[in-house]
C-alpha cells in the first residue's frame, strides 16, 4: 500500500507553506504500509516557540483555503515546543529544533520510503544544523567582546 494521491497532495501543500515560513529539515515519510491510521508524516522545525506557531498556523490556513482540509486534532499548541496537526490521511509534527533532536521522529520512520517534496521545502535540509552553528558563532564572537 502506499499513500494516496490525497495524502501526497495535503504534504505537498504543507511542506510548501512550512518552507514559506523558514522552516527547517522538512521531511515526508510515507508511513502507509506501517500505520493504519494514517498514510504519511510531515516533520519540520524551526529555532523557537513563535516561529513554530507561525508555521502551523500557515499550514493549517493554506490546506483550508487551498484544498479544504481542516484538522481533527491539534495537540500542543499552547507551549508551541511540538505541536501535531492531525488531518487523517496525514499528520504534521512542527517541533522547537531541540525537540527535533531530542525526539528524532527520523529514527523512527528511516525506513518508510520519503516522500518527494516542493523544490523550496527540500531546501531546508540541513537548515537546523547550520542555524545552530551561526548562532554558536555568535555567541563565541560576544565572549570575546565582553
Amino acid at each position: 500500500m502506499t499513500a494516496t494521491d490525497r495524502s501526497i497532495e495535503l504534504i505537498q501543500a504543507a511542506a510548501q507553506a512550512a518552507a514559506d515560513k523558514l522552516a527547517h529539515d522538512i521531511i515526508a515519510y510515507d508511513v502507509s504500509d506501517v500505520l493504519s491510521i494514517t498514510d504519511a508524516f510531515l516533520l519540520a522545525s524551526a529555532p523557537n516557540d513563535r516561529q513554530v506557531k507561525s508555521i502551523v498556523d500557515e499550514i493549517e490556513e493554506r490546506l483550508n483555503k487551498e484544498l479544504g482540509a481542516k484538522p481533527v486534532r491539534r495537540e500542543g499548541d499552547r507551549e508551541a515546543r511540538w505541536v501535531l496537526l492531525d488531518y487523517v490521511d496525514i499528520v504534521v509534527h512542527v517541533q522547537h529544533s531541540e525537540e527535533r533532536v531530542f525526539y528524532a521522529l527520523e529514527r523512527l520512520w528511516k525506513d518508510c520510503p520519503q516522500l518527494e517534496l516542493p523544490a523550496d521545502a527540500a531546501a531546508t535540509a540541513g537548515k537546523a544544523e547550520e542555524h545552530a552553528r551561526t548562532l554558536a558563532a555568535e555567541d563565541d564572537r560576544d565572549g570575546e567582546l565582553s
